[in-house]
């Protein structure tokens, strides 16, 4: 059985800081997955704003580098992310991601798995594939990530009580606070 909504705290989605909805998603996202439930279960939409949120992050503390090592770069993630960047209608973090994928696809197979392989830090494919043009960007990616959510359709807002009672009801337990 599938979980056909987003839920988040009245208090996040009432707070003035745009972090604070994302944040509250992401808690969801974590405690259905702590009580086991499937990532094919969570609608996918509350996902998308999840990784988008996981790849501003890595993004903003180390470069693109740092997210294609710490995502393992796979397809399905490069996948949601780019329907992602559309969702929430940002043009130009879509162009960039494209732009920064063809770096990945024009690495040989041994300096990718090289990367891959080796401790992040300051390697030569670190180098290749990050540079500042992310942080040019005008699009805010963490604001329309959040004014997108807050938006949403199948977004349910609810007391952190009611969400619990919600959850609960989803998986069926109750759920160690």
């Amino acid at each position: 059985m599938k979980f056909d909504k987003i839920i988040v705290s009245e208090s996040a989605f009432n707070s003035e800081d745009t972090n604070a909805i994302l944040n509250s998603n992401i808690a969801v996202i974590n405690l259905l997955r702590e009580e086991g439930v499937s990532d094919e279960d969570i609608h996918p939409d509350s996902l998308i704003s999840y990784y988008l949120d996981y790849y501003t992050s890595n993004i903003n503390t180390d470069g693109f580098a740092k997210f294609v090592y710490h995502s393992q770069w796979t397809d399905d993630l490069n996948e949601i992310l780019e329907e992602g960047f559309e969702k929430v209608g940002s043009q130009a973090h879509l162009d960039y991601f494209r732009m920064q994928t063809e770096k990945i696809d024009s690495l040989t197979r041994k300096e990718f798995d090289g990367f891959m392989n080796q401790e992040f830090g300051k390697s030569p494919v670190k180098q290749k594939i990050d540079d500042d043009t992310y942080f040019e960007i005008p699009e805010a990616l963490v604001a329309l990530n959040a004014q997108w959510l807050r938006n949403h359709p199948d977004l349910k807002v609810l007391s952190i009580e009611d969400m619990y009672a919600e959850l609960e009801k989803f998986i069926g337990r109750k759920i160690e606070r």
